[in-house]
């Protein structure tokens, strides 16, 4: 325990972001660390000439107050202790900003939704925080609860699979919890049938990725299960993480670096928007 000290809670008073602010309650308790809650006022794009300017900014503010509200509410229930803020200007900026001015060590948020388009592209909001923050970030998916019993990562060799793989360890640790680890070679057909010695190295190295893990793992008394799986890497993983009945998925990312690539579908938002548990991702 004790990876995360300063929590921040993005909440727009959706079901999600207040079941994203629950699960961030419960890892508190348990890691001992404070929440900030922040909601955003975005910015007024009107003709600031007009008489009525005040009423509108007044009605803007209105379901950043409510949302506030609702998170007290939430935390009364919950007897939690959080500091709320409401923020001006746009969402993801002032998320991003305020994790940094708050010094804090993960950021969550939740995940709206099943419908097939909102899980292709996660959310903008989602998308741009995981893209420009050094911070973690958990992304909960709505009637999801966060646990740390099963826990399922991915690996490709990286170093951004490396910092995965310690915050996977460690939270195995402290909870008492088991590491399922994958690494997925992503081949087409018809790569495999003009290459198949290439195939046969993809797939050595994918063992070489899994067994590191396993070995650094237990190395540390925490039981590991070994995958290596040829397809589309967000249906291996989800699935996989699915039939486990995993009850969180930790992912490595390539941060700023990987904006564009976040944007265009790269694996770690597609694993997000399909996942069927909460997702950390983990930066560097």
């Amino acid at each position: 325990m004790g990876k995360y000290r300063k929590i921040l809670v993005a909440i727009d008073g959706s079901e999600s972001s207040k079941n994203a602010l629950r699960q961030a309650i419960k890892l508190a308790n348990s890691e001992k660390c404070w929440i900030t809650v922040v909601s955003v006022i975005p910015p007024y794009e009107g003709d600031l000439g007009l008489t009525a300017i005040g009423n509108i900014i007044e009605a803007m503010k209105q379901p950043c107050e409510k949302a506030l509200f609702e998170a007290m509410e939430i935390a009364k229930a919950e007897r939690a202790l959080i500091k709320t803020v409401c923020e001006e200007g746009d969402i993801y900026e002032r998320i991003v900003d305020l994790a940094d001015a708050e010094n804090c060590d993960l950021i969550v948020m939740g995940r709206r939704g099943t419908h097939h388009l909102e899980r292709a592209f996660v959310g903008s909001v989602t998308a741009r925080v995981i893209g420009h923050s050094q911070r973690d970030i958990l992304v909960v998916p709505e009637n999801t609860a966060i646990g740390w019993k099963g826990i399922f990562l991915t690996t490709d060799g990286s170093k951004y699979s490396a910092a995965a793989t310690d915050s996977a360890i460690n939270f195995a640790k402290s909870y008492g919890g088991e590491i399922k680890v994958v690494s997925v070679v992503d081949v087409t057909e018809e790569f495999m049938a003009r290459a198949p010695g290439a195939v046969e190295d993809l797939v050595k190295k994918a063992k070489g990725f899994v067994e590191d893990v396993k070995k650094k793992a237990e190395a540390q008394g925490v039981k590991t299960e070994t995958f290596v799986r040829e397809g589309e890497p967000y249906k291996v993983v989800t699935n996989l993480a699915k039939e486990y009945d995993s009850n969180v998925i930790v992912v490595g990312s390539h941060g700023r670096s990987g904006f564009r690539r976040l944007l265009m579908g790269s694996v770690t938002e597609k694993v997000i928007g399909h996942a069927p548990c909460p997702v950390l991702v983990v930066k560097i």
